[in-house]
């Protein structure tokens, strides 16, 4: 059997739903095809830009969401424990933003007002915001407490990426 080599680059983006890989031909990106998950059909963006909902922006979790979208992610989480009333909350809230469109299908960043979801900040302890707890397989990992710089928190996010 002879195959012949493919007439375009193809690139892999890692679903931020399910963790699937996928590959897609760079050539249907470029034609504005709008790649879908292979195995959840949940929207691909081929320069990996696609976050929890397709936008790479960060998804709001609360108590009643939480298992679902965090504890039974495919892939790391990191999730920002935050109130409207913190100036280092909304400090750090661009870099967060950023992060999520830099590290979709890799890791999924997730958001949740302490103040709206008080159970979930019990459970896990959160005495101080901004607190950036990490979860992978559905357990904490690490914890970052109080505003960081981005960088900061990507190096910590690079060592827990696979």
């Amino acid at each position: 059997m002879v195959t012949t080599p493919p007439t375009s680059e193809a690139v892999t983006i890692r679903c931020p739903q399910c963790g699937a890989v996928n590959r897609i031909k760079q050539e249907q990106t470029d034609k504005g095809m709008n790649p879908v998950c292979g195995r959840c059909k949940a929207p691909l963006a081929a320069d990996g830009a696609a976050g929890a909902g397709g936008d790479g922006k960060p998804i709001t979790v609360t108590d009643a969401s939480f298992v679902a979208e965090v504890e039974r992610s495919p892939v790391p989480v990191l999730v920002d424990f935050w109130a409207p009333w913190c100036p280092p909350c909304r400090m750090i809230a661009p870099a967060i933003d950023e992060l999520a469109g830099e590290m979709a299908g890799r890791v999924r960043v997730a958001k949740l007002n302490i103040d709206d979801n008080q159970a979930t900040a019990q459970r896990f302890r959160v005495a101080s915001i901004p607190t950036l707890i990490v979860f992978k397989d559905g357990r904490e990992v690490d914890r970052i407490v109080g505003a960081q710089p981005k960088q900061a928190i990507a190096e910590r996010l690079r060592g827990l990426v696979t």
